[in-house]
């Protein structure tokens, strides 16, 4: 693992989502959609995973986990950095939704290649259709995914001890 924790003002993965290609306004303090999240950092590369309230969705893939930045300046093999990723999102909302995680694509926005979002590919992630605005939508289905593991730092909460169980 990779990953430590971070949070949607941490200057230093600020500045990391500033260069990503989807950013609206670089430069200010916050770098996350509004509502749920999880911020990922192994410097230097940033992973945000959002969870948006379903009601709040207009693409077909409501209530999915939704990667909403990542960006790898040289952490590490992208798709290993994404299944990390995907695994520190799993301890962090133990709860799957049922249509998994998805990612975008904007292929305007990218180098041209065959395999347009090839890393996440590679992480298990298939292609899931395209949003009504042309956008590539990948999809990490449940069942498909790595077990949950623990961020860099993290901590075990005592609440979440079963019987029997020590935090040491």
């Amino acid at each position: 693992m990779r990953w430590a924790i971070s949070h949607r003002g941490d200057p230093a993965a600020r500045a990391i989502a500033d260069r990503h290609y989807n950013r609206q306004k670089p430069g200010t303090p916050q770098f996350v959609p509004p509502g749920r999240c999880l911020v990922l950092l192994a410097d230097p590369a940033v992973w945000v995973t959002s969870w948006p309230f379903a009601e709040y969705v207009k693409h077909e893939w409501a209530g999915a986990w939704v990667n909403s930045a990542f960006r790898n300046e040289g952490a590490g093999l992208s798709s290993e950095l994404i299944t990390e990723a995907v695994a520190a999102t799993r301890w962090h909302w133990p709860d799957i939704p049922h249509l998994g995680m998805v990612t975008f694509v904007d292929r305007s926005k990218v180098r041209p290649k065959k395999d347009f979002g090839y890393t996440y590919l590679m992480a298990g992630f298939h292609v899931a259709g395209e949003t009504k605005g042309g956008l590539l939508a990948l999809q990490l289905l449940p069942d498909a995914m790595p077990p949950p593991e623990a961020p860099l730092g993290s901590q075990l909460v005592a609440a979440a001890l079963t019987p029997g169980d020590t935090d040491e």
